[in-house]
């Protein structure tokens, strides 16, 4: 079964950075694209990076782009998203997701992680 386990999350102050990271097992993680999303209570689930299986192309959402930075270590089958400048509108619940598609769209991505909250107070 894919499994993908978020960590790195946590309660961190407006200005401040945190790495997020992801570890896959029990598939092809190599093969896959990866994404990061966000989401919180009410809204829907949102794009914030995505990477494909190489690591040669990356997509960032306009809100992130220019503090976040997503990659990727094959060889040990994690993924991460590094983010500076946090601002409170930042604040959400972070998944990893994998799919076969590099894409921006939450429908591309077949299997998620369970998330990881991120909180950035003012």
């Amino acid at each position: 079964q894919e499994r993908l386990v978020e960590s790195g999350g946590g309660l961190v102050h407006a200005g401040d950075s945190l790495r997020l990271s992801c570890q896959a097992s029990g598939g092809s993680f190599s093969n896959r694209a990866m994404g990061w999303f966000r989401q919180v209570p009410g809204k829907e689930r949102e794009f914030v990076a995505a990477i494909s299986w190489s690591g040669s192309a990356t997509v960032y959402a306009e809100s992130v782009q220019g503090r976040a930075t997503i990659s990727r270590d094959n060889n040990k089958n994690t993924a991460s998203l590094e983010m500076n400048s946090l601002k409170p509108e930042d604040t959400a619940v972070y998944f990893c997701a994998a799919g076969r598609r590099f894409a921006r769209a939450i429908g591309e991505y077949t299997f998620w992680g369970q998330g990881t909250q991120v909180t950035v107070s003012s």
